[in-house]
């Protein structure tokens, strides 16, 4: 048998040496026996010795060999054109990506945002009634047992874990405890739940939920045979992990404590037990009247000075810097003051601080937050509020803040005599902020912490107020290269940036991110009125028309047992004077 190779012709031959025969007629006639000890070769021969096999020279090529050739040449073309395929589809992304880059800068420039509040909002509400089958909590003596809690961190840290726990309890049907807040965290703040929160509202606000207490009764705790069982759970732990892990142990010793209880919960749970962290959080936990007239005795300061005001909450403490693993530019210096700080978290891993920034996790100075706002369309006699600790490089940190927005306070500015009494406490001062933020026209972030995700939970909770966190990832690219671009040009860049983290209704997604920072379950779309509709066309003739989210409708109504509602209450009433003017 033959194979055509190269212009040659390949030969299966039997021997290793071939005589020729002038008889080639005589040689097709004949019969060969070949016996099993033969051995077989690929010969290669030009064409012409085809027909007279023999005679002139042969040169005979092992199999073995031609093999080993065909499978280098068939992986030599194979590797070339996957690179150049693999090339092609990578030029092909990134060109698809710049088109869809600039069409969104083109698209997003061209026409203006209201950029202190969203002419969506009108249509949602906050929502986080009981159904008409939600179980009323068992008595206090008939419940399966008392549930102590030890939060974690700072104050709103621990506003989550409080808020949890309420959920907990009502998973075991436990009597929850007063939880007790943490005193031994990087702030030393030796306050307790009522030097903070209203006991006496959050215990009645909660009755038809779960039973609490101010602590364990003396009585039932002297007829305990052994000491409260002390436990930590796994972090986002299943509500199934509750029934099938703590409440045997529960059951069985009666008095309960979870320490280090902070994202102890699963965040996706069913609609009743989401709704009830929404009742925690938005309206049971109400601050002490002390801190809740000075914050409100700043808010009343910031508006004689203007009608409206943006609020940033400034995370850019020596603890925040040295737990993101981020570089500031500080040199040396920085690097070992807050390589030492970083040594008090064991567990963090080494980190590259490009890295990270690449990565947008790096929180943005000062200085970027106020390129940010301007290039956003805030004028520069816009008045800011700063809600910030200890910033790292004090007062030269802040100055190019300050130069782009001279109309710049903070509480320590605004009410220095009345603050003197928390000053020890940074959980009492982190609260005075919380409330200023909470009521400002516009609040900013300039990282996603705890504070950042509760207080941009609450304002969309509240009306879906202008709340606007930095897309980090992105900006950052920018503000390395803001030097080298026209100022007109990088505004529009950051604006088609930040589309999507301007705490627009859109932004609501069920599974997006914490559900303390995304409360899509307590999120509730009023009725369609086209009134509505002509109002909010005739409003947008200059401003950008947003996508329409039309979210179910819940069955359940508005819960306005809340200090903040308000806010939602003159939402509505806006609502009902514009629908009264365009009729």
């Amino acid at each position: 048998k033959s194979w055509r190779y190269s212009g040659k012709v390949l030969i299966l031959a039997k021997n290793h040496h071939h005589h020729h025969n002038n008889n080639i007629k005589h040689n097709k006639d004949k019969k060969v026996k070949q016996s099993d000890d033969q051995h077989h070769h690929c010969v290669l021969w030009p064409p012409e010795a085809t027909v007279a096999v023999g005679g002139a020279h042969r040169r005979q090529i092992s199999w073995t060999v031609v093999c080993g050739v065909m499978l280098f040449v068939l992986g030599l073309v194979s590797f070339f054109t996957g690179h150049v395929a693999s090339d092609v589809e990578w030029y092909s992304q990134r060109i698809v990506k710049r088109s869809l880059w600039k069409k969104k800068v083109s698209r997003f420039s061209a026409v203006r945002v209201d950029i202190w509040k969203s002419d969506f909002s009108k249509f949602y509400y906050g929502c986080s009634e009981r159904s008409p089958y939600y179980a009323p909590p068992t008595n206090q003596r008939l419940s399966n047992g008392y549930l102590l809690i030890a939060a974690s961190g700072g104050l709103n840290q621990q506003r989550t874990g409080i808020t949890d726990a309420v959920v907990v309890a009502r998973i075991l049907n436990a009597t929850l405890v007063i939880p007790e807040l943490d005193h031994h965290s990087y702030w030393k703040d030796n306050s307790d739940f009522a030097n903070i929160f209203d006991v006496d509202w959050f215990t009645s606000f909660l009755a038809k939920d779960v039973p609490v207490v101010k602590r364990v009764p003396d009585k039932f705790m002297r007829s305990l045979e052994k000491p409260p069982y002390t436990m930590r759970v796994p972090r986002k732990s299943e509500p199934q992990f509750y029934l099938d892990e703590v409440l045997p142990i529960l059951l069985k010793r009666r008095v309960l404590q979870l320490t280090k209880f902070d994202y102890r919960l699963a965040n996706d749970l069913d609609e009743e037990l989401q709704r009830l962290r929404c009742r925690v959080n938005y309206h049971a936990l109400r601050f002490t009247k002390p801190i809740q007239s000075l914050g409100q005795k700043i808010v009343m300061e910031m508006r004689k000075m203007a009608p409206r005001f943006i609020a940033i909450h400034l995370r850019f403490e020596p603890d925040m810097l040295a737990f993101s693993g981020c570089y500031y530019g500080g040199g040396d210096k920085e690097r070992s003051e807050l390589g030492e700080i970083r040594k008090r978290w064991a567990t963090l891993p080494e980190t590259s601080p490009d890295g990270e920034r690449k990565r947008g996790k790096c929180p943005l100075t000062p200085h970027e937050v106020g390129l940010m706002l301007r290039a956003l369309g805030f004028e520069n006699n816009t008045y800011l509020y700063v809600a910030s600790g200890e910033i790292y490089g004090g007062e030269e940190t802040l100055k190019p803040l300050r130069e782009l927005f001279p109309n710049f306070y903070t509480k320590e500015m605004i009410a220095r005599e009345e603050l003197e009494p928390f000053l020890p406490y940074s959980s009492r001062l982190a609260a005075i902020d919380y409330i200023v933020c909470d009521e400002s026209d516009v609040f900013v972030t300039n990282n996603n912490g705890n504070m950042a995700k509760i207080l941009a939970g609450r304002r969309r909770y509240m009306g879906h107020k202008r709340t606007i966190r930095p897309n980090a990832k992105k900006l950052n690219a920018l503000f390395l290269k803001r030097d080298k671009l026209p100022w007109e040009s990088f505004a529009k860049k950051v604006k088609a940036a930040q589309q999507g983290f301007l705490g627009e209704p859109d932004e609501m997604k069920n599974g997006r991110g914490e559900f303390h920072e995304y409360p899509s379950t307590c999120i509730c779309r009023k009725p369609f009125k086209f009134s509505d509709l002509d109002i909010t066309y005739t409003k947008s003739q200059n401003l950008t028309k947003l996508p329409f989210n039309p979210e179910a409708e819940s069955e359940y109504g508005r819960n306005e047992e809340d200090q903040g509602v308000h806010n939602v209450q003159s939402l509505i009433n806006t609502s009902v004077n514009e629908n009264h003017r365009g009729s």
